[in-house]
């Protein structure tokens, strides 16, 4: 008997993420990463446009990050971090507070962006409660999306992901995201629900998995100003546009007034493991500090802290403070600029987008935009025969690539999206 292809034999045994398992075209089998490459069974090389759901920022396979976690591995691979600590969580801590906004001033551990999320909505709901208010409700934008587990997508914008479990989230309020015509009735909608509201949490300027959205910097710090003068605590969930992704190093560099707590993951092992960071401010953290238990953060995750994801991140941030790092997040942005120029009066370009190293095109299709568009799978089949890994949202491709890509890498890349221009 014939030996099972790799696809044969995940088939007959793993259900996949985010896929219809009855029709599902054949998954890809990747055996090897090299650069932005994806390497199959057979032998051909994919460009990882997407960096394999944005967390690949600096490669596949990357040697420094490999000798960094090979040297952890044979030192101390786990440890209980409840009541118990170890020298790669510290650093790694010490280094995020260096770097992100300066009122941030405790690092809690979790295991992913919807984990790092559901800490995040829990610290600020308990937060209220510890010093003696009620405050329940949270406040989100429209067409948002922070998460597949509960607390999460009860902050995420309702959709056909969420219509399942729809009785069983809890109630959320939502507004638009501000720009100039709308910051004046948003701030008003703040101040009627102030006294009810625990947390505002937002992804700061790009709405990732929601379509894409990109708004301004400047109307976001209005809106946060006015929920610091309300007295209503923010989250920023950068699991997506941390570490680089919007042109500084977390698209919170672009706002006057910060956060009080943070939310990474993604980017943060530079796609090595699976590791979710929650920071926040003095002020939250020494609100769980009392002689009464019962206000003790009960939350943990087995993997808190694993030593070998901090080893990781810890090499990831080697990496990403890099000169030539910094340099390549500036080329890749200017180099999406002048490819939109090329494009934009093109007739089957709804809109163009792009904020740093996250390009965004919505094909004209005489349709609305929606996930579950017709041309979706046209696209992803047409660029995977390609070699090229580009995972549309419906209507919308976007390019968000590791930041080692070269111009030639990316010119290929373009090269066919003008292709599936005239053909879709």
């Amino acid at each position: 008997m014939a030996e099972r292809s790799l696809t044969e034999r995940d088939q007959a045994v793993i259900w996949h993420p985010y896929t219809q398992m009855q029709n599902a075209l054949s998954p890809v089998p990747i055996v090897r990463g090299e650069g932005p490459y994806l390497i199959a069974e057979d032998g051909k090389k994919y460009l990882d446009a997407v960096s394999s759901w944005w967390v690949n920022i600096h490669g596949h396979a990357h040697p420094y990050i490999a000798e960094k976690v090979a040297q952890q591995l044979k030192t101390l691979e786990h440890v209980i971090f409840a009541g118990f600590t170890h020298p790669a969580a510290v650093e790694l801590a010490e280094r995020l507070l260096k770097i992100i906004p300066d009122n941030q001033s405790r690092v809690f551990y979790s295991d992913n962006g919807s984990t790092a999320v559901e800490v995040a909505l829990k610290m600020c709901l308990q937060y209220w409660k510890n010093i003696g208010q009620s405050r329940t409700r949270v406040l989100a934008f429209q067409n948002s999306y922070h998460g597949d587990t509960f607390g999460a997508m009860s902050v995420s914008s309702r959709s056909e992901f969420t219509k399942p479990f729809e009785q069983l989230l809890f109630d959320v309020e939502f507004i638009e995201t501000p720009n100039k015509q709308n910051i004046n009735k948003l701030k008003e909608q703040l101040s009627a629900l102030s006294a009810q509201l625990s947390a505002f949490i937002f992804e700061p300027l790009v709405q990732g998995a929601g379509g894409m959205n990109m708004y301004d910097a400047q109307y976001l710090d209005e809106l946060l100003s006015h929920c610091k003068n309300e007295g209503i605590l923010t989250i920023a969930d950068e699991v997506m546009t941390g570490f680089g992704r919007t042109g500084k190093l977390f698209a919170s560099d672009h706002l006057k007034t910060q956060p009080d707590i943070m939310c990474f993951s993604k980017g943060l092992t530079g796609g090595t493991m699976a590791l979710g960071v929650t920071t926040c401010i003095s002020k939250i953290y020494e609100a769980f500090l009392s002689e009464d238990k019962l206000k003790t953060f009960f939350h943990g995750h087995s993997f808190t802290a694993n030593p070998i994801a901090c080893s990781a991140a810890l090499a990831s941030l080697d990496i990403l403070l890099r000169p030539e790092t910094m340099h390549n997040i500036t080329r890749i942005a200017d180099k999406h600029r002048l490819f939109a120029k090329t494009i934009t009066q093109h007739p089957k370009v709804r809109t163009l987008r792009q904020t740093g190293t996250i390009f965004v095109l919505e094909w004209e299709t005489g349709d609305n935009t929606s996930y579950f568009n017709r041309l979706r799978d046209d696209l992803y089949n047409f660029f995977l025969k390609e070699g090229v890994i580009l995972r549309p949202l419906g209507n919308i491709i976007y390019i968000m690539p590791p930041y080692c890509i070269t111009d030639k890498q990316l010119d290929y890349i373009y090269t066919k999206i003008e292709e599936a221009l005239e053909r879709f």
